[in-house]
């Protein structure tokens, strides 16, 4: 069975073992670099001062590395509760940037994808968080981009609603299971910052799907100016 033939993308059991990998090594490595804190602090406390100097950095980068790890949980429930709402489509030549978009504020990368209720409409979606953005760097295609890179991300996995809130995965196991999977979001859907939801004249079904996934949508459908 396709990936797309599934009602949400939660139900493709491939998508459920990714995202249960994709928290696993979050864990282990949240494991694995406490466990060299630990470990440097021992040697700084135990070892002539010498020597501690010379593991400081290490606990430095240590501890920086763990709080990082921490902070992947939230996004990872996060994208959960997307895939939980929205089927996967699996999108081809979806536009895409490096610089920055005409329609948006911020200087970030970005993918167009089109409005659920308007298709001749597109929708910026920028990469807002600086999380393991690296690799879609790395894949987004420059002149110089060897093209077994930019094919990684051909098809792209999508699930969600560029309107609010959005996982996108690329291609793994031979087509047939997502990997990368990585949060994008409009600003205004996260609720941050006290700012106000905007509706994007989105149906009321719309709306109610978006906020089970997690977005911060207006509770009616009072018509607000686009954001962009």
């Amino acid at each position: 069975m396709q990936p797309t033939a599934y009602p949400t993308a939660w139900e493709h059991p491939p998508t459920q073992r990714a995202w249960i990998q994709h928290m696993i090594m979050i864990g282990a490595r949240l494991v694995g670099w406490s466990a060299a804190w630990f470990g440097c602090l021992f040697l700084i406390v135990g070892t002539p001062t010498w020597v501690g100097w010379i593991f400081l950095p290490v606990l430095v980068y240590a501890t920086f590395r763990s709080v990082l790890q921490l902070a992947y949980f939230r996004p990872s429930i996060r994208i959960q509760r997307i895939l939980r709402q929205y089927p996967w489509l699996l999108l081809t030549d979806v536009p895409r940037g490096r610089n920055k978009h005409p329609q948006a504020q911020e200087d970030e990368m970005w993918f167009e994808f089109p409005n659920p209720e308007k298709p001749e409409e597109q929708i910026p979606l920028l990469f807002l968080s600086n999380m393991r953005t690296l690799w879609w760097m790395k894949r987004f295609g420059t002149v110089r981009t060897k093209p077994e890179l930019k094919a990684q991300i051909e098809p792209l996995w999508f699930a969600g609603d560029p309107r609010f809130i959005a996982v996108v995965a690329a291609t793994g196991r031979g087509g047939q299971a997502p990997k990368r999977l990585h949060l994008l979001y409009q600003r205004t859907a996260t609720g941050r910052r006290g700012g106000t939801p905007i509706d994007w004249n989105a149906s009321a079904g719309a709306l109610d799907r978006a906020r089970r996934a997690g977005a911060h949508v207006p509770d009616s459908a009072p018509r607000q100016p686009r954001p962009f």
